[in-house]
């Protein structure tokens, strides 16, 4: 029996740039009181391509509006990154949220909504078998 429930935010093969939008993953009531959400992101290089940053978004309004709450970026090497924000965290007052904007390799803790998601934006045209997943726990 696993620990905890791991979604698959995101599995994704770039091609051209676009912008891809994984399917959202709700906060369920027995994760409730939990602070912390874990992810890892695999980029998996094939060749061409410029750049790929997958960000780990969360929704405090149902939804509506998307913010990012990790960054993963990549370019035209094989890498596995991992990240974690909590919620226990001072969050500066009347913090301006980011979507699709937040800094390379950074995480924003403070604010954890009660859904979860992964936005990847690439830039390039990337061939062969180049491949980017995303994998998150709450815990």
């Amino acid at each position: 029996m696993s620990l905890y429930n791991t979604r698959t935010l995101l599995s994704h093969s770039p091609t051209t740039a676009a912008t891809v939008v994984g399917d959202p993953h709700f906060i369920s009531a027995s994760e409730e009181g939990k602070s912390i959400i874990s992810a890892q992101a695999s980029f998996v290089f094939g060749s061409g391509g410029t750049a790929c940053k997958a960000y780990v978004q969360t929704s405090i309004d149902g939804g509506l509006t998307w913010f990012d709450i990790m960054c993963f970026a990549f370019a035209t090497t094989t890498a596995k990154k991992v990240s974690a924000v909590k919620m226990w965290s001072v969050l500066a007052a009347a913090y301006v949220p980011t979507d699709g904007t937040l800094t390379d390799d950074t995480i924003k803790d403070g604010v954890l909504g009660d859904r979860i998601r992964c936005k990847c934006i690439s830039t390039g045209t990337y061939a062969g078998s180049t491949t980017v997943n995303v994998f998150a726990v709450v815990q």
